[in-house]
């Protein structure tokens, strides 16, 4: 018999709570994304002509939450080579929000800026150059967000424990109540310590180290387990940040 939308929505819920549960079943995802860190699996998709370096599971969730929550303007930080800016950018182009997507960047290359603005969606994408945390960035920002909400936020840029936690005391003024901070690469604090190559970054300096000062000391912002335990290959365990209070 064909389910409902109703039933297959319970049966759905009842199947991941069961997967998240799967103690060998989770053990086996968390050896598989360490291997596939190993072999830079990431850096093989694009999204429209771009490359997006995101594991196809997060690019889902982010569909799913950009679908659900109907943001008007996206902010994220660290834009690398720009596919992720041509996905929200095509996500807001869906939801018919009118709005657009602010790409933060300290270091962007100039073949990386061509392509990017030259893309079909660029009409949906505003460019600030510098430090994601530096004042003068965050007025810029502010002045091209206005009093446009809702407000996504997604810091994916220097995964340093004490910069990310600056951009969530930065960032966070942006986001309302049922709107998230989505922090990008918390799976760090997860990975063995030779992983990371000479990054500066690794276990207990990272963005799930940062996630969990800022908890500590801003109530209005809990994690939602539910991406979690449905997603399992995922850079980002812990980091989807759904805002609770204005």
């Amino acid at each position: 018999m064909f389910e409902n939308d109703a039933e297959f929505e319970t049966r759905k819920q009842r199947d991941i709570a069961a997967m998240a549960a799967d103690k060998e079943f989770c053990a086996l995802g968390r050896a598989w994304f360490t291997e596939s860190f190993r072999h830079r699996y990431s850096y093989n998709f694009r999204w429209m002509g771009l490359p997006i370096i995101q594991y196809p599971a997060d690019i889902i969730a982010m569909q799913e939450l950009i679908w659900q929550i109907k943001p008007h303007t996206v902010i994220e930080t660290g834009i690398a080579r720009g596919g992720s800016l041509a996905f929200y950018a095509s996500m807001l182009e869906m939801t018919g929000s009118g709005g657009h997507v602010i790409g933060v960047e300290l270091a962007l290359g100039d073949e990386n800026r061509k392509a990017i603005m030259s893309h079909p969606l660029s009409h949906r994408i505003k460019l600030v150059d510098g430090s994601s945390i530096a004042v003068e960035t965050i007025a810029k920002v502010k002045a091209i967000v206005g009093s446009n909400a809702p407000v996504l936020v997604v810091l994916d840029s220097h995964h340093d424990h004490d910069h990310v936690l600056a951009e969530l005391r930065a960032y966070e003024r942006f986001v309302k109540k049922a709107s998230y901070i989505v922090v990008f690469d918390t799976v760090i604090e997860h990975l063995p310590e030779n992983a990371l190559g000479d990054r500066p970054w690794g276990p207990g300096n990272n963005p799930k180290s940062a996630i969990d000062v800022f908890l500590k000391e801003n109530a209005r912002f809990e994690i939602d387990r539910s991406y979690d335990d449905k997603l399992h290959l995922s850079v980002c365990p812990g980091g989807f940040l759904r805002c609770v209070h204005d």
